[in-house]
Order: C-alpha cells, then structure tokens, then sequence
C-alpha cells in the first residue's frame, strides 16, 4: 500500500476574508501540516482561474452568485469571482506548508470550464493529470483533506474511488459551503461510491 495525500485548495479564496470564504477555513491549516508526516506522497491542488472564467457570475449579464445556469457539460453554480490567476486571493494559506508537497495541481484554467475535481475538469473526461502521477508513483491509496468538503473534495474523492484508489476523506480537515443541503448531499453520493469519511 502505497499513500498520498490530497491536499485540496488551501487557499486564501476559501478561507476567511477570501473572494469565496468557506467558514472556519483557515482551521484546518495546523492540521494538515501535522498530517503530512505520516505521507511518503503530499500533492496539493490549487484553483487557478483566469478572469473572466464562465463560473464566475460576474461573467453572466443579468445572473447573480450561486445560480445556476445549464453549461455544455451539466449543470453549473455560478461563483463569486475568486482564485483568478495570480492573485493574492488564489495563493495558498500563508500558515500551508507547501514545502511538503510533491507536486501542485492547478485546476479551472479552462475559462470555458469549470474543474472541481482534482483528477477531472467538469465535463469528467478532461484529465489534470494527477491520475497519471500517482500511479507513476506506484500510489493506491489516497486521502483528501481542505475545501470545499461538499464541492472540490467531494468531486476529488469520486473521481479518485471511480479510478481505482481506495479513497478516505478526513472530515474533521475538511470544511463546507453547504449550499442547499449539499453537504448532506455530498456524503451519501461519497459513502455510495466507497468513499471512506473519517
């Protein structure tokens, strides 16, 4: 058995005072860090949107944050503008320890599509890559910590249980937008798949 950790989307835009804070974000940060030591792998993902992206609401005349609009590949919530390229908004939370990580997964740099996931971007067949790094490190299983628990690692765990890795979710590192009951939602479709939360 061989273990990565999958540290989703620590960044300044989720956690408190970011363009799309998630409450209590910036709680798990010590967490994590303490966590890493117990991974030989620790890859992080990074939204990495340009401005102007088509989630973004802002980019949709007339629509507000958090509709949702139908896109070529499914339905879509529409976001406050966050994690645009560059910004301090889409760097990491500065207590992170990135010095850990293997590699960095930027995701959402297709302005016509969204990318949750950090294996698939939203039309889930566009690949980020990180599938074909873990098995090139020989990893089978994985275990996902950050934001948001009920988007980006909910979407994350899916994907990584529908490739084959035996996937574990660690609940208390993790937080939620809990957007209508999606948080709700998000569990039984991860406990569905085989998703193990802890």
């Amino acid at each position: 058995m061989t273990t990565a950790l999958l540290v989703i989307d620590v960044q300044n835009g989720f956690c408190p005072g970011g363009n799309l804070a998630v409450a209590g974000g910036g709680e798990i940060v010590l967490g994590i860090n303490a966590l890493m030591a117990d991974y030989p792998h620790v890859i992080l993902t990074q939204d990495w949107h340009p401005a102007g992206h088509s989630s973004f609401a802002s980019a949709h005349e007339g629509r507000q944050p958090f509709e949702i609009v139908e896109m070529p590949y499914g339905p879509q919530v529409l976001w406050p503008d966050h994690c645009v390229q560059g910004t301090g908004d889409a760097a990491f939370h500065p207590g992170l320890d990135t010095d850990r990580a293997r590699a960095v997964i930027r995701k959402g740099m297709n302005p016509a599509i969204d990318s949750y996931s950090a294996f698939f971007e939203n039309d889930r067949t566009t690949p980020t890559g990180l599938e074909g790094l873990l098995r090139t490190l020989g990893v089978t299983d994985v275990t996902l910590v950050g934001l948001a628990t009920d988007f980006c690692v909910t979407y994350s765990a899916l994907d990584a249980a529908r490739l084959g890795f035996r996937a574990t979710v660690r609940e208390d590192l993790t937080r939620a937008i809990d957007l209508d009951g999606s948080l709700a939602a998000a569990r039984d479709e991860m406990r569905a798949a085989g998703v193990a939360l802890a």
